[in-house]
């Protein structure tokens, strides 16, 4: 009896490893061949977001095209390289436009798109991706509720850094009650993101030209800033 009973449990957790695995293999295979068009998703929401904090009147480069890559930097929570889109006016350094990532937010990273004008005042901020808790934390969103529009002016110089923090906390940005991991992530990123803004500006607008014209590219180039 006693020897039935093991055997019929070494076949369930046989089994069981075989379709843990078989499940795994799908999910990987899945997750390669979805990989690229959620990423291709990514940067066409990215792009809508870009129009709704870059004024066209600010710039007058191709500014989806004119863009500069930038090493992966802690102070942008990157751990991958990221891209930086550049705005100019008559051939001048107008505004920026930051990725940046919060890490810690309730649910996970949270991606943010940051725009900086030449003069360090932000321009806007929209988050790209997010998986925070729907109905609390997802106010984040601009499709959901306009708290994210609390940076607009915001700038290293108006601000302190002891400021930089939801008011629960000594700061002096707005939060809704109940939610307060979230808009801390934000805003802790948003700030570094203008830190980081601050002290490489000058690398942000470089213009490397290339070897080869790429169609469609107003303004010239791309770059590595580190």
């Amino acid at each position: 009896m006693s020897r039935s009973m093991a055997k019929a449990s070494l076949h369930t957790a046989v089994n069981l490893l075989f379709f843990t695995l078989i499940g795994t293999a799908m999910l990987a295979v899945t997750f390669e061949l979805t990989r690229d068009t959620i990423k291709e998703s990514e940067e066409k929401e990215k792009m809508k977001l870009i129009a709704q904090i870059v004024p066209p009147t600010v710039y007058d480069n191709d500014i989806m095209n004119d863009i500069g890559h930038i090493a992966a930097d802690a102070m942008l929570g990157s751990e991958e390289e990221t891209i930086v889109h550049r705005g100019r006016l008559k051939g001048e350094p107008a505004i920026a436009v930051l990725e940046a990532i919060a890490p810690d937010g309730y649910g996970g990273k949270i991606k943010l798109i940051v725009a900086i004008h030449k003069d360090g005042k932000i321009g806007g901020v929209r988050v790209v991706t997010h998986n925070e808790t729907p109905g609390l934390g997802d106010y984040i969103d601009i499709a959901k509720d306009k708290w994210i529009t609390v940076f607009k002016g915001a700038s290293l110089e108006k601000s302190r850094d002891r400021d930089w923090k939801v008011r629960k906390d000594g700061g002096t940005f707005d939060f809704m009650a109940g939610a307060t991991i979230t808009p801390r992530a934000v805003i802790k990123a948003v700030h570094k993101a203008a830190q980081y803004f601050a002290l490489h500006q000058g690398e942000l607008f470089k213009t490397v030209v290339q070897d080869k014209p790429v169609e469609n590219k107003k303004a010239s180039g791309k770059e590595k800033t580190k």
